[in-house]
């Protein structure tokens, strides 16, 4: 009797060795595996929404959103629950995302560069692309841009170690604009036609088409990043592709799938045709065979336009939103993802997109300047934290005023605020409208463990030795950053826009071909 019940004990043990020597077979690959990384290199996506609120997904708990290719992503990868865009507007941060430094630092401030813009990310910066060219890398950029284009064309990607490029110089909204889904017109805040061109599609330096067409354009960008990807594995080189899709800025659009595909209408229906093109470019991530070899990057460049209201996103329970820095301007979603290399998991470890650069040059070994970002892969590996503070620029950084905000773990104080139009000026949160820097003395200082949406500040009285440790820091970051000149400040020039019929009348809205 005594044999009989150790029996199912016996064949408990036998099959619990069997699954451990079966798991030892896949183990997750570790970065310290230097020889893997030597022999092996990785290539990398970095998918780019627009306007995307930390709410606005289905993984983060939206419950009329349809993203299942995001949400699959998500189940392979780390999700992050706090993560940062370096700025609360579009060009800043994706200065900050290519060149892992402060958007000070880029010459990309204040605010966002526009279709006659003169000036553009700073020559001298250098981006991750270029360092990645020294490491023998293809090097592709699909989508938008809006780091300026130059009057002889200068800012655009190319000059900026992408071989190849793709897609819509700036935001669609800089454009006068038609049709948006099928037979439905525009509906939100489009460019009058005599301010500027209509909208190019451009190929490299040259335009392919223009106006670009809206129903199609998401076809035209996922098939141009797919042929890249193919392009670059026939060619025995690993590749970097830079996706920066157009959705789900305002005007939403979308093809014939989009239209009406949701429950969420316009807004709804845009991040669909978003979320349709994650799903394209990981299918064919999986059909290159090259799954296990590519690190997926997905976020948003910052929060959502709560100005549009039911067509501007959700920044879910946080604050405010785009254009300001309460977390709803520049909490976003984040998922790394990378195939049998790490565990998929929800951390609540903070990270920024700062820190993309440095990741991706650490992993491919990839020599490069020194950056305002943090190498995340022992936060990827093993969930060890490498960043504690994380510093606060508003859309118009000012070097008197510095950084407005400072978050050190889990707390953050607010030195100053600003609401933004982007934040809707009708917003029932008065702190969301626009307005003039507000001074708060002492600071406003909240903990974002139990209060993500900064609605309980904590008294400061009680706080008054860790608010006196955020005002050394303070000091300390803002003496020690170095402010480059503004680019956006060097004004514009209305005869420089992209035009593929040079010299036609009436300009700007002649351009068309």
């Amino acid at each position: 009797m005594m044999k009989l019940r150790q029996k199912p004990i016996i064949i408990a043990l036998v099959t619990l060795f069997v699954i451990l020597w079966f798991l030892k077979g896949i183990n997750f690959r570790s970065f310290n595996d230097d020889n893997y990384y030597q022999t092996t290199p990785p290539n990398i996506l970095v998918i780019l929404a627009d306007d995307l609120g930390y709410g606005d997904l289905q993984l983060y708990g939206h419950p009329t959103s349809v993203t299942p290719n995001i949400d699959r992503l998500g189940r392979q990868g780390v999700v992050f629950t706090d993560f940062y865009a370096a700025s609360p507007v579009c060009s800043p941060s994706r200065a900050a995302l290519l060149t892992g430094c402060f958007p000070v630092r880029n010459g990309v401030w204040p605010d966002v560069f526009r279709p006659d813009s003169i000036g553009g990310l700073d020559k001298q910066a250098i981006s991750i692309a270029q360092v990645l060219k020294t490491r023998d890398y293809k090097t592709g950029m699909v989508g938008k841009w809006h780091l300026g284009v130059g009057k002889e064309k200068e800012y655009l990607p190319g000059n900026f170690g992408f071989d190849t490029y793709f897609g819509i110089p700036y935001s669609h909204d800089m454009c006068p604009c038609h049709k948006c889904f099928t037979n439905t017109e525009c509906f939100g805040q489009c460019t009058p036609p005599d301010l500027y061109v209509p909208c190019p599609l451009v190929n490299g330096t040259k335009i392919f088409q223009q106006p670009l067409i809206f129903q199609t354009v998401s076809e035209k960008l996922t098939n141009a990043a797919v042929d890249f990807m193919n392009n670059s594995v026939a060619s025995h080189k690993p590749f970097f592709l830079y996706f920066a899709s157009p959705h789900t800025h305002n005007p939403q659009f979308g093809g014939n799938l989009a239209t009406n595909a949701t429950s969420r209408l316009r807004y709804g229906n845009a991040l669909y045709e978003l979320d349709r093109e994650v799903g394209l470019l990981t299918d064919a991530v999986k059909e290159l065979g090259i799954a296990e070899n590519t690190l997926v990057v997905f976020t948003s460049d910052n929060g959502p336009s709560l100005a549009m209201r039911d067509r501007g996103g959700s920044a879910g329970l946080l604050k405010c939103g785009k254009g300001t820095t309460w977390e709803g301007g520049v909490r976003v979603p984040a998922i790394f993802s990378w195939k049998e290399h790490w565990e998929p998991r929800i951390t609540q470890r903070t990270a920024s997109t700062l820190d993309i650069f440095e990741t991706i040059a650490s992993i491919t070994g990839a020599k490069h300047p020194s950056t305002d970002g943090f190498n995340l892969i022992p936060l990827l590996e093993s969930n060890v934290p490498v960043r504690n503070l994380t510093y606060y620029y508003p859309v118009t950084p000012d070097k008197q005023l510095g950084v407005y905000a400072i978050r050190y773990g889990v707390y953050k104080a607010h030195i100053y605020t600003q609401g933004n139009s982007n934040s809707d000026p009708l917003n029932a949160d008065p702190d969301c409208r626009p307005g003039q820097p507000l001074y708060h003395d002492p600071p406003l200082l909240f903990n974002l463990g139990s209060d993500p949406g900064e609605r309980y500040p904590l008294d400061s009285n009680e706080y008054k030795d860790l608010l006196a440790e955020f005002a050394k820091l303070k000091v300390s970051f803002d003496s020690a950053m170095g402010w480059t000149p503004s680019q956006v400040n060097r004004g514009r020039n209305h005869s420089i826009q992209l035009c593929c019929n040079s010299g036609c009348q009436p300009y700007p809205s002649c351009c068309r071909c």
